[in-house]
């Protein structure tokens, strides 16, 4: 069965005050409808519409995703760092200095992933109990 383009030729004119002008084209944002005479016509002929929910436990796992990411990043730049200054070093005993001065960088890195594994852990859940 094909579907019949039909042509809309009728207007229909409402008049309403600001304030539901303003909440009307906020609930049309929210949801997936291109023009807001979409959204009213699905709304006055009781379709369904789509509309966008935002989770904040989410979006705060995200938030500490992306700067814990950040943190990798930098840690992963000074470590290329270091990698670069050890062949650049002349002498067996400036290597040694240098390699016990930033020997902690490894368990720092290694404490950043497991924050990471977390937030990750927490995302799954929050998403297996939506």
């Amino acid at each position: 069965m094909s579907e019949q383009r039909t042509t809309r030729s009728k207007i229909l004119q409402v008049r309403i005050t600001w304030e539901e002008w303003d909440m009307i084209n906020e609930k049309c944002s929210r949801s997936t409808c291109q023009k807001l005479s979409d959204y009213i016509r699905k709304k006055i002929f009781d379709k369904p519409i789509t509309t966008y929910t935002r989770n904040q436990s989410l979006d705060d796992c995200m938030h500490e995703l992306i700067r814990l990411k950040t943190e990798l990043n930098s840690i992963g730049v000074n470590y290329n760092q270091v990698v670069k200054k050890m062949y650049t070093l002349d002498h067996i005993y400036e290597v040694k200095i240098w390699l016990q001065h930033h020997d902690g960088s490894e368990g720092l890195l290694a404490k950043k992933m497991n924050d990471v594994n977390a937030q990750i852990a927490k995302i799954n859940d929050a998403w297996l109990q939506s």
